[in-house]
């Protein structure tokens, strides 16, 4: 009798142990890889929820800006880590669903080696000028770019925007010059300088600089309106509904083997972040919405965004640079 006694207690406790583990979770300052350096619409989402979960924790989270390789360096950084719940990468629609169908060897698999939290945001891309370019609309970009092939360059700062870019080509037959640049905020400072003609970028990482007229917002990418810029057409209203359904999202992820429960904790967490007042405030300010999801969500977001993309990317042949 004592002896069952004994090992029903024990059970209990082993039963309970990994719950008080995971309640505690976490216990030590967690890692944000943001695959992109400072200043871009990543860094600004993660700098956003790092204030609110370390609110949230009572442990930091600490961002490492990981840029390269349109985002393709930090992603694969972030696959590697080790599966315990403590490494979290903010994942980018082009790294994860596009350039695995553009670059060889990127050192990761987006179906296979990621267990995802949340979606964290939508948005569709912008494409910007600087004020003194002459143009002013979508069909001046296409009417110039006819007139002078090859002489016009678009900035970008990703594998999407970049992508987006060679689909206005393509599809209207014009020769503009891509230049890459390592991340958002370069690749602002570029186009304000007069280096590029104009920058295809997420609104994250232009909006302030549209409404300060540093930059000229020529069209959102898009068949939505960007409430905090009301007066730049869509695609859609400019006459290009081909470039009016090709949206972006972040999101985050863990290294896949990361025990499901603090998958679900960290889901339960960032989820509640991004649905405070306070946050998506700060988030639609920027010219983005906030978009959680659960994990499953997202899996199934990635994989269907991952094959539609893997066909138009053969289709048209276009490779990374």
């Amino acid at each position: 009798m004592l002896r069952l006694l004994i090992t029903a207690v024990l059970g209990c406790v082993m039963a309970v142990a990994p719950l008080a583990t995971l309640a505690a979770f976490p216990e030590k300052p967690v890692r944000l890889i943001v695959p992109f350096p400072p200043g871009g619409g990543s860094d600004t989402l993660a700098r956003i929820m790092s204030k609110k979960l370390g609110e949230m924790w009572g442990q930091p989270l600490i961002i490492e800006n990981r840029g390269g390789a349109q985002g393709n360096l930090g992603t694969a950084l972030g696959a590697k880590a080790p599966a315990d719940g403590y490494t979290i990468t903010l994942v980018v629609h082009g790294a994860m669903v596009l350039s695995p169908h553009m670059y060889d060897n990127i050192g990761y698999d987006s179906n296979k080696d990621f267990a995802p939290i949340t979606r964290g945001t939508q948005q569709e891309y912008i494409l910007v000028s600087h004020p003194n370019v002459k143009v002013k609309t979508l069909k001046d970009v296409v009417d110039a770019a006819r007139a002078q092939p090859g002489k016009l360059t678009f900035g970008t700062s990703g594998t999407g925007p970049a992508l987006v870019g060679e689909l206005l080509k393509l599809n209207h037959k014009i020769d503009l010059l891509h230049v890459p640049y390592r991340g958002a905020g370069p690749a602002s400072v570029a186009v304000m300088a007069g280096e590029t003609d104009f920058l295809i970028a997420n609104p994250t990482a232009v909006v302030q600089l549209i409404k300060s007229g540093r930059l000229r917002g020529i069209a959102i990418l898009g068949k939505n309106k960007n409430e905090l810029l009301p007066d730049i057409p869509t695609a859609v209203e400019a006459g290009f509904p081909d470039m009016s359904d090709i949206p972006e999202w972040y999101g985050f992820v863990v290294p896949a083997g990361t025990p499901a429960p603090i998958v679900a904790k960290l889901n339960a967490d960032f989820v509640a972040a991004l649905n405070d007042p306070e946050v998506q405030k700060a988030i639609r300010a920027l010219g983005t919405t906030p978009s959680p999801s659960t994990p499953g969500e997202f899996a199934e977001q990635i994989r269907i965004d991952y094959e539609r993309w893997g066909k138009v990317i053969k289709a048209a042949g276009v490779k990374g640079e």
